[in-house]
């Protein structure tokens, strides 16, 4: 097992794993920005080293810094979070030539999944479904035009290198495509340095379904059931759960062996979810499998009682999976924390936190960097924590959530928790009748 692991990562997701490094008796050192040195991550790791100015460039995507504070403190292994270089195949590759173990899958893993075409060659290859389009990168606009017409409209023009709804366009009708087509690639091009993109068919109605795997150096792959993620805002998603209110046991034993295939596809090693579309008829479609752990992951652990971040050091250090699947056992909703104005159009609201009082009581868990006096800068990601219900049934599972909204107590900045207790009432979501659009129609009050 590992002596010390260097957590190259911020906020939430690096106490998360601080948090069970302690309980496995592995020390750890944290890394942060000037802009983070009154960070909470900084403070309870057993010892800290500033890697740079609070630009991402300069810090926590500082792959130089980064190795260095491994080097000068002895780390034997780097967990990375999810973002920043969770999911860079040259920071995993830099860190074997290092002799410092990257927690998670190899480079090439990361390299067959990093890429959506690839991967979805891989799918088809292995026999996962995915969803119909065109085969390759499009080579021109009148390319595009073409495999629309031969698929069908609508149609979603999607970045090869994407994520987090960035570089994706949907088109209805031709007419549309030129636009749509031109803002995806300079999108692309932008947020990922690749203007490719590639095309799919739209499926109209559909649930954001992920299942969680897990795999070993050995070969054993397994299941850990699934999570609802339709709750999304711009392809951000906003609430998770488990079970989802869609599932039946049938599709989850479907999705599962899917799931399964995908993973074992590329001899997948660590833990990493597989993404899948479902249309309104329950038929479900690869979307892209994350090599790494995921914010959501609280959700499962909650409904099959697993700490996942303990498993993914545990393969990471050698030891091999049970491969037993596993199936949800209770009801687990999370809500995530932003420091955003969902009545000004979700704007970030970065600024001092004066006051803050978290929730607590039977069935609920916060995962949280914050405190009161805390600064959230305006550098990174707005999430500044997630609120996980877990109950016997759904209903009280929501309920329980709505109590704990009430009592979340946060001033000095504009937070997601006015919508999420609008949420929480709503009828609609509450009897599961919902998909990626429903927030489309849904208006604050």
């Amino acid at each position: 097992m590992f002596k010390k692991i260097l957590i190259a990562n911020r906020g939430e997701i690096a106490l998360r794993v601080i948090r069970t490094c302690r309980e496995m008796g592995i020390k750890t050192v944290a890394v942060y920005s000037t802009a983070d040195k009154d960070s909470l991550h900084v403070r309870f790791a057993d010892e800290a080293v500033c890697i740079g100015k609070p630009a991402s460039a300069d810090s926590y995507l500082n792959i130089p810094h980064i190795m260095a504070a491994a080097e000068i403190t002895n780390a034997d292994a780097i967990h990375p979070g999810y973002g920043f270089l969770a999911e860079n195949a040259k920071f995993a590759e830099i860190c074997g030539e290092h002799g410092i173990k990257f927690i998670g899958p190899t480079p090439a893993m990361i390299n067959a999944m990093g890429d959506k075409i690839t991967a979805k060659e891989t799918m088809i290859q292995a026999g996962v479904p995915v969803v119909p389009g065109g085969q390759g990168l499009l080579e021109s606009l009148d390319d595009a035009k073409r495999l629309a017409y031969e698929i069908g409209y609508p149609i979603i023009l999607k970045a090869t290198a994407g994520g987090g709804g960035k570089g994706m366009r949907e088109v209805w009708e031709e007419r549309e495509m030129e636009r749509a087509y031109n803002m995806a690639k300079a999108e692309a091009a932008a947020s990922f340095k690749n203007d490719g993109v590639y095309i799919e068919k739209f499926v109209e109605e559909p649930r954001h379904i992920e299942i969680q795997v897990a795999g070993d150096q050995y070969g054993k792959v397994c299941h850990l059931s699934e999570r609802d993620c339709s709750i999304q805002r711009r392809h951000q998603k906003l609430v998770e759960e488990s079970p989802s209110p869609f599932m039946t046991p049938e599709l989850r034993q479907r999705m599962g062996q899917a799931a399964i295939k995908a993973a074992s596809a590329i001899n997948y090693e660590s833990v990493g979810t597989i993404e899948f579309l479902v249309d309104k008829h329950r038929n479900f479609y690869f979307m892209e499998m994350n090599t790494r752990i995921q914010v959501e992951h609280c959700v499962t652990e909650e409904v099959v009682n697993f700490d996942l971040i303990k498993e993914q050091i545990k393969i990471a250090a050698g030891d091999a999976i049970s491969g037993d699947n596993y199936e949800p056992q209770m009801y687990a909703i999370e809500c995530r924390i932003n420091a955003e104005d969902p009545y000004n159009d979700f704007r970030p609201s970065p600024g001092r936190i004066t006051t803050l009082h978290q929730p607590g009581g039977h069935g609920i868990r916060v995962d949280s960097h914050v405190y009161a006096g805390y600064t959230i800068p305006p550098f990174y990601d707005s999430m500044i924590g997630k609120i996980i219900a877990v109950a016997r049934t759904r209903e009280e599972a929501i309920n329980t959530m709505h109590r704990s909204l009430m009592e979340y107590v946060i001033e000095g900045v504009k937070t997601t928790i006015p919508f999420h207790l609008q949420l929480m009432k709503d009828e609609r979501f509450r009897s599961g009748d919902f998909n990626t659009k429903f927030l489309e129609n849904f208006t604050m009050t």
